[in-house]
């Protein structure tokens, strides 16, 4: 699953508060937060994109690889959920707890077809390689810096 940098830029604008338009290639997308925090809720808030994009990365991994194998799944959704909580509350817990609060996010992954347990199971252990479920799961480093 080779990926491709497009350029991708976000500007506020100026239509709604808080809303930003997203360019990403030839793509275009709004990004708000909902009128309790202020906003117009005149698209998904960046954490909903960001539950979309762990969403939709699944579903593609599971179908690439369900297609390799030539495996009968007939469709894959994914549920995502994200809040706020402490490391033992996390199925996959390390050893050790912290009393800091942590982002869990829960991928519930509907499979329809006529497939074995063996190969529903496999499927789950694929959901955990999409490239995004791999970025959320380790530590990163995050750099902001002004432009001239």
């Amino acid at each position: 699953m080779g990926h491709t940098q497009r350029n991708i830029s976000i500007s506020e604008t100026g239509l709604g508060k808080y809303q930003n338009e997203i360019v990403i290639g030839q793509h275009r997308l709004i990004a708000s937060e909902p009128e309790s925090l202020g906003g117009d809720d005149s698209g998904p808030t960046p954490i909903e994109l960001l539950e979309a994009a762990l969403g939709a990365c699944t579903t593609i991994t599971l179908r690439m690889y369900a297609d390799r194998k030539q495996w009968p799944l007939e469709q894959v959704s994914v549920e995502v959920a994200h809040k706020r909580g402490h490391l033992e509350e996390c199925e996959d817990a390390q050893e050790g707890t912290s009393t800091r609060p942590m982002d869990i996010f829960t991928k519930k992954i509907h499979l329809t077809g006529d497939l074995d347990s063996a190969q529903r199971e496999r499927l789950l252990q694929i959901a955990e390689k999409c490239p995004v479920h791999k970025i959320l799961g380790q530590k990163v480093c995050l750099r902001s810096e002004l432009s001239e």
